[in-house]
């Protein structure tokens, strides 16, 4: 039912823009004679034209699970204070983002850091083709500033990772009862002091391969028992995922890149601001509109790269 819907909403985008393409045909005589006509018909044919080029990109994410929704976690690396802060960055960046395109995103759990910022942060986006957008952005990614942390005014280089994997159906990955372990803490996070003084936050441990879900962000154990396995479920699959592309690419007689510790992206902002794709060398000068979520151009970047 929900591929169903997906394909009449994308069915309903390509009929309006038919309409409105016909519409602004009809016009065109009559925009000749009269300047602010013209001047609305180029407006429109304008957005016509950039929604016709984001359906058809979108046209080139066909892979499995590119229309799917996704489950994106940043965590703080090498750099202390200055790590969390930028962590915290990146999660506005990607909200920022989201907000944009028109996703719904629900934080899973997130744990601040002692003096500023976050140490590490997962969260759900919602979406129509939302792991096909956010996949290219996995990987380590590098902060140069300034830091305002620093009374000598210092240039500090300050990491933090990003891990992206496809929301998953139930039928996809079976969990034997036996092969989990679920331990229960009190939230650390903010939330009240319902949640701070009862064990309700949860940590799913998959023995076999030592992958872990935590949640803390509902109020009832329950609820977070549910949306850490299904946290826990798609981190299998896309191990699974990821160990077939590593196969293939090997069989190709490529050489994989390491998952984590291979930056990806640096964020330039003293002592000039630019942001840099490693992978394909796509530079954009406003540093500031990237971290404010226009990250559109370094998506479409990568993502057409890998054609």
């Amino acid at each position: 039912m929900r591929e169903m819907e997906g394909i009449r909403e994308e069915i309903r985008t390509w009929e309006e823009l038919k309409q409105r393409a016909e519409d602004v045909e009809e016009l065109l005589p009559l925009g000749e004679e009269d300047g602010l006509l013209s001047s609305e018909i180029l407006s429109e044919i304008e957005d016509i034209s950039r929604k016709l080029g984001r359906i058809s990109f979108e046209l080139l994410l066909n892979g499995k699970h590119d229309i799917r929704d996704a489950i994106v976690s940043i965590h703080s690396g090498a750099g202390g204070v200055e790590a969390c802060d930028f962590a915290h960055m990146l999660f506005r960046m990607y909200l920022r983002f989201c907000e944009r395109k028109g996703y719904k995103v629900e934080v899973v759990n997130l744990l601040p850091g002692e003096e500023v910022g976050i140490k590490s942060v997962t969260f759900e986006v919602k979406g129509r083709y939302v792991y096909g957008y956010l996949k290219g952005e996995e990987g380590v990614h590098r902060l140069v500033r300034i830091s305002p942390f620093d009374a000598d005014h210092a240039r500090h280089t300050s990491f933090a990772s990003i891990e992206v994997i496809p929301q998953v159906e139930d039928v996809e990955v079976r969990i034997e009862e036996k092969d989990l372990k679920v331990e229960t803490f009190k939230s650390s996070g903010p939330g009240g002091q319902h949640m701070q003084k009862t064990c309700s936050a949860v940590r799913m441990i998959y023995l076999p391969t030592g992958i872990s879900a935590v949640c803390q962000s509902e109020r009832s154990q329950y609820q977070n028992k549910e949306s850490a396995l299904r946290i826990l479920k798609s981190r299998i699959l896309s191990l699974e995922l990821r160990r077939k592309e590593k196969e293939a690419a090997q069989y190709r007689g490529q050489k994989m890149p390491i998952a984590f510790g291979s930056q990806i992206r640096s964020y330039v902002l003293q002592p000039y601001k630019m942001v840099k794709d490693h992978r394909t060398g796509k530079e954009i000068r406003n540093a500031g509109g990237v971290l404010d979520g226009e990250l559109d151009d370094l998506i479409q970047a990568y993502l057409t790269s890998r054609l």
